[in-house]
C-alpha cells in the first residue's frame, strides 16, 4: 500500500501580493533578488506558503 503524495499549495503573483499586502512588482522584486523563494511550475512562477511564511517572519 503507497501513501498518498501530498503537494504544496503553489500561489501566483497575484496571490502572493494579496496576501503580503504588496504589489505584484514588489511580489516580482522579491523574487528577482531571491527575498522570497520561488520556483517555476508550468511556466509559471510561484511560491508555497512556506515560503511566504519564511519571508513574513524574516520581514516582519
Amino acid at each position: 500500500m503507497s501513501e498518498a503524495l501530498t503537494l504544496p499549495e503553489f500561489y501566483y503573483c497575484s496571490e502572493v501580493a494579496t496576501k503580503l499586502r504588496r504589489t505584484e512588482a514588489a511580489i516580482r522584486w522579491a523574487w528577482s533578488t531571491g527575498a522570497l523563494k520561488s520556483r517555476v511550475v508550468g511556466g509559471r512562477r510561484v511560491s508555497t506558503a512556506e515560503d511566504i511564511t519564511a519571508y513574513f517572519e524574516a520581514n516582519a
